[in-house]
């Protein structure tokens, strides 16, 4: 009788060891940061931020949000733009004001503080009748004025993100989180001394949020595809300034 009790208890042995295996391998999947995603945490950080980048510059639109540093000043923006224009608000120390970009055309909309301030020249001294007929009103501006020089690259997609999304330094990755409950594997630039960038990792691998160096801002970005409806004003609500809305100088 021996023979066959030892035989059954090795039996049981062996089943609850497979039992346990197979438990064990069951949450070892489960901890696995890279299961349900779209795979691009398990590439090297080169490839992972070519693919976002990829992915940036083939989407038709998104709407880009935050705080930017840039030459000295803090702007907040709440843009949403397209291959053939945008649409938003900036937000500096000053002033507040509306862009907006239909093909070529830039319309700028402020108040009367931000046009007097506009429209001194080099005396520095405000024109108060031209900013009283600006105020309010969305201004086009003429593509050689410098406010259309100073600001059409906030309603530009390709060439605001290429300015805004550089990681500098050594590349690394493997840092997991999440942005607004999506899953995103983070790249950093030195360190994160240079920048850090959260890529998705639930679908097509875009950028999600992005952490500039030196304190320079941090910029959220969604809405990736979604239509944005531009259409120029109505006329009774546009000033169109002829060649020069800028002051004399």
């Amino acid at each position: 009788m021996a023979g066959p009790r030892r035989t059954g208890r090795a039996a049981l042995v062996g089943a609850v060891c497979a039992a346990l295996a197979a438990v064990l391998a069951g949450c070892g999947a489960e901890e696995d940061p890279d299961a349900g995603t779209n795979g691009v945490g398990k590439l090297p950080a080169k490839k992972i931020e070519a693919k976002a980048m990829a992915a940036a510059k083939r989407a038709e639109t998104v709407r880009l949000s935050g705080n930017v540093v840039s030459q000295g000043r803090t702007y907040k923006l709440d843009m949403r733009l397209a291959k053939d224009g945008a649409k938003g608000e900036l937000t500096t120390k000053a002033a507040a004001f509306q862009l907006l970009r239909v093909g070529n055309a830039l319309y700028l909309k402020a108040d009367a503080a931000f046009w007097a301030g506009e429209k001194g020249g080099k005396s520095g001294t405000p024109d108060e009748a031209a900013a009283a007929k600006l105020g309010g009103k969305y201004v086009k501006v003429p593509s050689a004025d410098p406010v259309y020089k100073r600001f059409s690259g906030f309603t530009d997609k390709d060439v605001l993100l290429s300015s805004l999304l550089g990681l500098h330094g050594k590349l690394t990755a493997g840092g997991r989180g999440d942005v607004d409950g999506v899953r995103t594997v983070r790249l950093s630039g030195g360190a994160g001394s240079g920048g850090t960038l959260d890529v998705s990792l639930e679908g097509t691998p875009y950028p999600l949020r992005f952490k500039r160096a030196g304190g320079a801002g941090v910029v959220r970005l969604d809405d990736w595809g979604k239509s944005v409806d531009l259409k120029a004003p109505a006329k009774d609500q546009v000033v169109d300034y002829g060649q020069k809305i800028s002051g004399n100088g």
